[in-house]
């Protein structure tokens, strides 16, 4: 077994000298570089909604850095192993006031599987996709939890956990947003010293939501997550997915998706406070 380490490009934005989403003040500030420290400091309007934004988009932010540097490209079917290197996957923190969820890599019956257990935590496990793929792309994957997170719901932002996420970054143009989302994306880029994807997808397995709902977030317009599971029915045993990536933005957002930046997973108990396993495997871009 493998244990999943913080890479070494991952670099904190420039909110706080210790914390992306850390509490302002002077006590916060002398706090020092704390791995978790609790929000006990109020925070103005502004810098609490761009936090929200920067949750999920801030982690996702390190499959643009690397994807803009090149021309997007036509589909390539390739598989994203969790045991090869070449695939590029790493954990990525979802914020330093939260605990990290722990992925190791494992192999069974012959294959590369990826870990994540987590107690009241929440990071992703991220892969970059360089250069970006434009679609039409399908994106398919293997997951298996033996239990539901207890009281979670993705409809309310104070219970918004899973045992089992997939998540895709999109390019875009965020010149055609709204002019509020435009100036919280500004204000994001400039905190995180880097560029933002445009929107995220999140394909999830919920409580009781049924499938195929789409939840929106509670903090941007530019994130959706998508029920492709629901329910007890299969906990215990390897599902397969296959998902047409287009389509399925369309769906979300209603509009066509840019180039695919990059693929993640992320299994989350930092709101419900509990525990969930949730496994991973043969993760794989499919050109129709």
């Amino acid at each position: 077994m493998v244990e999943a380490q913080v890479p070494a490009w991952y670099l904190p934005p420039r909110w706080l000298p210790h914390d992306p989403l850390a509490p302002l003040g002077k006590q916060a500030c002398a706090a020092g570089p704390s791995r978790y420290i609790p929000a006990t400091t109020s925070r103005p309007t502004f810098h609490l909604t761009t936090a929200r934004l920067l949750s999920w988009l801030l982690a996702m932010s390190f499959v643009s850095a690397a994807a803009a540097q090149e021309p997007a490209s036509a589909c390539r079917p390739r598989t994203l192993a969790f045991g090869d290197k070449s695939a590029g996957w790493a954990p990525v923190p979802l914020s330093r006031l939260k605990r990290d969820t722990a992925y190791s890599v494992m192999q069974e019956d012959g294959r590369a599987v990826l870990r994540a257990t987590a107690d009241g935590s929440a990071s992703l496990y991220v892969a970059r996709l360089k250069p970006a793929q434009r679609t039409p792309m399908t994106l398919g994957w293997e997951w298996m939890t033996d239990a539901l997170v207890p009281g979670a719901d993705n409809r309310e932002k104070s219970k918004e956990d899973a045992p089992l996420r997939v998540l895709v970054a999109f390019d875009g143009d965020v010149a055609s947003l709204p002019d509020a989302e435009r100036k919280r994306f500004s204000r994001a880029r400039n905190i995180a010293r880097r560029e933002l994807p445009y929107a995220v997808l999140m394909y999830i397995w919920s409580d009781h939501v049924p499938e195929g709902t789409v939840i929106p977030s509670a903090h941007t317009s530019q994130v959706k997550m998508l029920v492709v599971a629901s329910g007890p029915g299969g906990l215990g045993r390897w599902r397969s997915v296959e998902r047409d990536v287009a389509q399925d933005y369309k769906k979300a957002f209603g509009s066509d998706a840019g180039p695919v930046l990059g693929i993640a997973v992320m299994t989350d108990t930092d709101n419900t406070g509990t525990q969930a396993v949730g496994n991973y495997t043969g993760v794989r871009i499919g050109c129709p």
